[in-house]
């Protein structure tokens, strides 16, 4: 899957905690939060525009992804009652 500068522009209002984690990331997951379906706006090879709606676990995953590219990591997306030493 290739995604050109993809942008999620909608989330269901349902969501699912699950826990997440990532190669990058050492430790053991963390429970976040994510929507169950997402639309997300990308750029097709030829330049033009695409919309396109995932569900789970497709969606997590996606979102996941794309919060990579904007510079996050799961600390902003830990729940309130989580805490870690060192962060």
């Amino acid at each position: 899957m290739t995604l050109l500068n993809p942008r999620v522009i909608a989330g269901s209002r349902e969501t699912a905690e699950e826990y997440e984690s990532c190669p990058g990331r050492l430790g053991p997951g963390t429970p976040t939060s994510r929507p169950n379906e997402i639309t997300v706006r990308t750029t097709t090879l030829t330049g033009h525009p695409l919309t396109t709606t995932y569900t789970q676990p497709l969606a997590r995953l996606v979102h996941h992804e794309i919060d990579h590219l904007k510079g996050l990591l799961h600390p902003p997306h830990l729940p309130v009652r989580t805490t870690r030493s060192g962060v």
